[in-house]
């Protein structure tokens, strides 16, 4: 019998925030990346989780199940996390990739999570600050020619361009034979809109020590070791602020290993939640 089921909360500002559920036992809300939705990111992984855990892929605003919003910047997109962990009624682990792992920090370490977030896994956090000249051109590159392509009607395109910037080529051959990216192409225009909003927001960022150091959560900041070498720094960076944190390589992943690597990372992620629901 399928389990699968959807879960909704509605924000202050009025969104109704929303995920696919799937399977039992201890809740995981899981944080997708910039260019898809929950279900796009994660659905690779469900079959090695769902046995154990109750894997809510929450779609952020403008995507998937959830309603649309002008504003999208970090802190609202937090408070929106934090209420839809909040409506699950017990604690709750939460997993973020990429753009979600910043939303994961930012969420546990407000004051108001430490009765609901109970452990925090992280995938390749991207903190722009350690990024070194090249990979910020690697970057840049990638957002104007996503920006050209989107401005020509060329969604499809478009996404891909902006992941040829973070995916190695590999990645980009596997998620192009999955119709990943003509599947995310519709989020374009939302997802420039968003890098808008990050680079204009002045309120406190997940690679800020301070914010770091309020999560009292235990994490595990995983990352691929065949990535740019920010991320491997961003991680250690990361696991070095926070209180409860350790560090995880991925074999042989790139920046998409909930893409290319889906059983390597659910058995990190079933390890580590396994362990910390024994320990509290």
């Amino acid at each position: 019998m399928s389990t699968q089921r959807t879960h909704y909360v509605t924000t202050t500002d009025g969104v109704t925030i929303g995920g696919t559920v799937h399977g039992q036992g201890q809740p995981l809300v899981f944080l997708h990346g910039g260019i898809g939705d929950g279900d796009l990111d994660w659905d690779r992984l469900l079959g090695h989780l769902t046995g154990r855990f109750t894997c809510h892929l929450l779609s952020m605003r403008g995507r998937g199940l959830s309603g649309d919003h002008s504003d999208l910047s970090p802190g609202r997109q937090v408070d929106d996390v934090l209420a839809y962990v909040d409506s699950i009624g017990e604690p709750t682990g939460l997993v973020g990739w990429s753009a979600g792992a910043n939303l994961a920090l930012g969420a546990a370490a407000r004051p108001d999570a430490v009765d609901t977030v109970d452990a925090v896994a992280l995938l390749e956090p991207p903190m722009r600050s350690l990024m070194n000249e090249q990979e910020q051109t690697v970057i840049s590159d990638a957002i104007a020619r996503m920006g050209k392509l989107a401005a020509e009607g060329n969604l499809t395109a478009a996404a891909r361009a902006f992941a040829s910037g973070p995916f190695n080529d590999e990645e980009i051959a596997a998620a192009e034979d999955a119709g990943y990216f003509e599947a995310a192409g519709r989020y374009v225009p939302r997802l420039l809109n968003l890098l808008q909003q990050v680079v204009a927001y002045e309120g406190p960022t997940a690679e800020d020590p301070g914010v770091l150091g309020a999560i009292s959560a235990p994490v595990l900041v995983l990352y691929g070791s065949d990535t740019m070498p920010f991320y491997p720094a961003s991680a250690r960076h990361a696991a070095d602020h926070i209180p409860n944190a350790r560090v995880r390589e991925i074999p042989g992943a790139g920046h998409a290993a909930p893409l290319t690597h889906p059983e390597a990372l659910a058995k990190a992620l079933t390890d580590f939640f396994g362990a910390t629901r024994r320990s509290g």
